[in-house]
């Protein structure tokens, strides 16, 4: 099969740097174009990220010696690349603005910034739950005049830790009514330098700007629905959420407490819950996408599990794993659960939103 030519945009920084890493020997897709701000453009790429590279010990060979590009000017991805990972950290208005541009160049955007979430047009994608909010993408180009170009998000990384066994449970027929969600995340969410050391060692920060606004709505769009040429929001459930920073490199850990919206006798019990979530499966694993866990959810039954160091790492970073599943004295149900949030939650996610566009043939035009 001949690869896709792909680029990415922020590509010096944290997140870009994941995208370039996990690419390296993609089946699908190979890396020929990188673009930063305009102070790295005209640099090889390893001259950019010189003392400066946190992604493993060697940037990619075929990487290094590209030069980057001025990631302001979509014009000069044309004929370098078909499509784009976007890891921008700007203005999010300078952020859609810009991805807007690379659309209307005719090269689709698959992003990780959180700047175009809300766009009414635009899927924000967990390629297990929500694939069928592609179908809007036609209607997107309709709205904007483009005629290849697209854009389709990644939600924030802190939902990974609950939306799969949230979605395993409603496609069951056991809708939820109410969630508490409190996140413990690691401090590579806040990217690169990010927390200062001084704040994390021997601590906890209980507050992470714009999370738990982001884990309480962002849900609501992706169990939503599309409706002409717009997605509406579920109305359920609803989640009350604490977003924490702790002392872990990497790995977003979640205790849950749901209620289920269902009279006492139709809710499930604690061994029919488990058998929604281990037997869950999507479309990502029918079409074995390259970057698809095999096991979408693992459950341990360890007391004493999920940890991040421990657990971060099934299915190569992307499952959702599950421990502690008991009863809740307040609601029904309570459990810890635990995603990869550079992985699952950013660059590799993003990944598996093109891997699943390339499979639905969405790329077949480029």
């Amino acid at each position: 099969m001949e690869k896709i030519n792909v680029g990415v945009l922020g590509a010096t920084g944290m997140v870009g740097q994941r995208y370039i890493k996990h690419l390296e020997n993609h089946p699908w897709f190979k890396v020929t174009y990188v673009a930063a701000s305009p102070r790295s453009a005209g640099k090889l790429y390893k001259d950019a990220v010189a003392n400066r590279w946190l992604i493993g010990a060697d940037i990619p060979a075929d990487v290094q010696n590209l030069t980057v590009q001025d990631a302001n000017d979509a014009k000069l991805a044309l004929g370098k690349c078909k499509f784009v990972f976007s890891a921008l950290e700007m203005d999010k208005e300078a952020i859609k603005a810009l991805e807007s541009a690379y659309a209307a160049e005719g090269i689709p955007v698959v992003s990780n910034a959180s700047a175009n979430r809300w766009t009414d047009d635009v899927p924000m994608l967990v390629p297990e739950i929500n694939y069928s909010h592609l179908d809007i993408i036609k209607k997107q180009q309709e709205a904007h005049g483009w005629s290849k170009g697209f854009i389709v998000v990644k939600p924030n990384c802190s939902l990974q830790t609950y939306m799969m066994p949230l979605h395993a449970l409603i496609m069951a027929g056991y809708p939820v009514k109410r969630m508490i969600v409190t996140t413990e995340q690691a401090v590579s969410g806040a990217g690169y330098p990010g927390v200062p050391s001084y704040d994390m060692i021997d601590n906890i920060v209980p507050y992470i700007g714009g999370e738990e606004e982001k884990t309480e709505k962002e849900c609501l769009k992706i169990l939503g629905k599309v409706n002409g040429s717009k997605i509406e929001n579920a109305s359920a459930p609803v989640v009350s959420s604490t977003c924490t920073r702790v002392p872990v490199i990497d790995g977003h850990t979640a205790s849950v407490n749901l209620e289920f919206d269902l009279p006492e006798d139709k809710k499930p019990g604690l061994e029919e819950i488990e058998r929604v979530w281990t037997s869950y499966t999507s479309l990502p694993q029918e079409l074995n996408l390259p970057n698809a866990p095999e096991h979408p959810i693992v459950v341990r039954h360890e007391d004493n599990r999920p940890q991040p160091r421990r657990d971060r790492e099934t299915e190569k970073g992307m499952a959702c794993v599950i421990g502690r599943l008991r009863k809740c004295n307040v609601f029904d149900v309570k459990f810890v659960a635990l995603s990869h949030n550079t992985k699952r939650g950013a660059a590799l996610g993003g990944i598996l939103n093109a891997e699943l566009l390339k499979a639905k043939g969405f790329f077949d035009a480029l």
